[in-house]
């Protein structure tokens, strides 16, 4: 399968780039640049990504480029053009002024094929402390901008381009046509890297790999895991055995409303309702991390224990994808601790299972792509990423039943209000948060202390960031005043209108 191999600097555009190129329907791979692959004939191209570094630094990366070279298609993207500059003879040093943001880029080589159909001027996108004084003496200049006078080079002899812009985001106007002139025509891809094949090669990879074994995957009602199981399905038949939890921390009815619809998909599904044994693990417990560890330990045991039923099981599915691929591979290590992963971690070591991991290799968009093609139902394709320990870090302090039976009827009217609104679709996560919060209120000539509730909608691709929803105030007034006439204990509601950074998507 021709791939385009990116070596990862620590840019946070990275998984852009590789985002850009699967656009094309060829398939990539990321990389840290010190945990780059033996090259294989495979690999039809390079392209070495932006950094927070300076190459100016004393630690600042840089990594043995011979393998690639003059030997492949090499694409050197901020840091990475400012690295084949300076480690072969060219001058970088500290830009007079921080270049951020949008720039017009003027082509003084318009017969380059790196910029082919690529319009001058164009608008890009810079980033960057250092810029290229000098360049080597083989080193051709096709583009510039007012303030960078070496904006795109040409190593002559070679097929290697560095560019001091970003083309792989969106302000970059024309960056499309310049990733698809270096991947398309520089390397020589033929874009056939579509659901449809990535079905058809996971599908013989699976059969090969399982054979008759028993595997197990915990369904969650999520795209991911939904995703994966028909793939393994369609692999093994009913040698695939599903296990999907009820924690008691689930919207309003999608315990019995997600199993069903799963075994109208075929699936060979048992569902385990162990709601009490969560609420009696919880109560008294206000610590949110506390509540993380609590409902992920139990989960674990719950499903351990139904796992131990199904005899034979030689293999553990998971539906990881690769961003989580991506994050605990990553130039600097997994990232600090924010606040622990929704997923469960890991598994009791007595299960003695092999991890199959079929979605491995996509992204979140190529998940829902792929799914579309085996023929999964849209309405749980589009449904809006749901954390694992579910309500019980959307109920600020103590969970309770009671309390989950407040916030699953707010909840419920607000998803609804969003379909039923066409809003559901333009919204990427949505829900409802009860407050440790009460507040005095008048109804029926009464005056009442009951709860608040906040409604928090985001719009995102990945939910490493995030912005607040501006839904149209005629709706906020509907939904506030049906969940406060309808939901017994709430008087008062709120719209949270924080983005992430600096705040999280969930409350807790």
């Amino acid at each position: 399968m021709e791939k385009i191999l990116i070596l990862d600097f620590g840019s946070q555009y990275t998984q852009l780039i590789a985002r850009r190129v699967r656009e094309l329907n060829v398939y990539c791979e990321i990389y840290p640049y010190n945990k780059a692959p033996q090259l294989d004939a495979d690999v039809k191209g390079v392209i070495l990504s932006g950094s927070p570094y300076s190459v100016r630094d004393e630690n600042a990366p840089k990594p043995d480029l011979s393998p690639y070279k003059g030997k492949l298609p090499l694409l050197g993207v901020c840091y990475g053009a400012q690295l084949l500059a300076s480690e072969f003879g060219g001058t970088v040093q500290g830009a007079p002024s921080r270049e951020y943001g949008r720039a017009m880029l003027t082509i003084d080589a318009p017969e380059d094929p790196l910029l082919h159909e690529v319009p001058s001027p164009t608008q890009v996108w810079m980033s960057h402390g250092d810029t290229i004084t000098e360049v080597p003496a083989n080193y051709e200049i096709i583009a510039s901008t007012d303030n960078v006078r070496v904006a795109a080079y040409h190593i002559a002899g070679e097929m290697t381009w560095g560019i001091q812009f970003h083309p792989e985001v969106f302000h970059s106007t024309d960056g499309p046509q310049l990733l698809r002139n270096f991947v398309m025509e520089i390397c020589g891809c033929h874009g056939e890297w579509s659901p449809a094949s990535f079905i058809e090669t996971t599908v013989a990879e699976l059969k090969a790999k399982i054979g008759n074994d028993k595997v197990i995957l915990g369904l969650s009602g999520g795209v991911d895991s939904s995703v994966a199981a028909v793939l393994l399905h369609k692999a093994i038949g009913d040698n695939l055995h599903c296990i999907f939890v009820n924690n008691g921390l689930l919207r309003k009815n999608e315990f019995d409303d997600v199993l069903a619809s799963y075994k109208g998909m075929g699936l060979n599904v048992t569902g385990v309702d162990a709601s009490e044994r969560f609420y009696k693990d919880l109560k008294g417990v206000t610590d949110p991390e506390r509540k993380r560890k609590i409902i992920g330990r139990d989960f674990v045991e719950v499903f351990n224990e139904a796992a131990h039923k199904i005899e034979g099981a030689s293999w553990l599915a998971q539906g990881t994808i690769y961003p989580d691929v991506i994050e605990s591979v990553s130039v600097n290590g997994p990232s600090a601790t924010i606040k622990s992963h929704h997923n469960v971690g890991g598994l009791p070591e007595d299960m003695h299972l092999s991890i199959v991991e079929p979605l491995r290799l996509l992204f979140k968009d190529e998940v829902r792509r792929v799914g579309r093609a085996l023929g999964i139902d849209q309405a749980l394709l589009g449904r809006h990423p749901f954390p694992g320990p579910g309500l019980g870090i959307r109920i600020l302090g103590e969970v309770t039943a009671e309390k989950v039976r407040v916030l699953q009827e707010a909840d419920k009217i607000f998803i609804d209000g969003l379909r039923e609104a066409g809003l559901y679709d333009q919204v990427w996560q949505a829900g409802v948060m009860l407050l440790p919060v009460q507040s005095v209120g008048v109804m029926g000539d009464e005056r009442t202390y009951e709860s608040c509730v906040a409604l928090r909608a985001v719009i995102s691709t990945d939910g490493m960031t995030a912005d607040w929803v501006h839904l149209p105030y005629e709706f906020l007034a509907k939904v506030s005043n049906e969940i406060i006439n309808k939901v017994r204990g709430v008087n008062r509601v709120v719209y949270d209108i924080s983005s992430k950074p600096p705040a999280t998507i969930e409350w807790e």
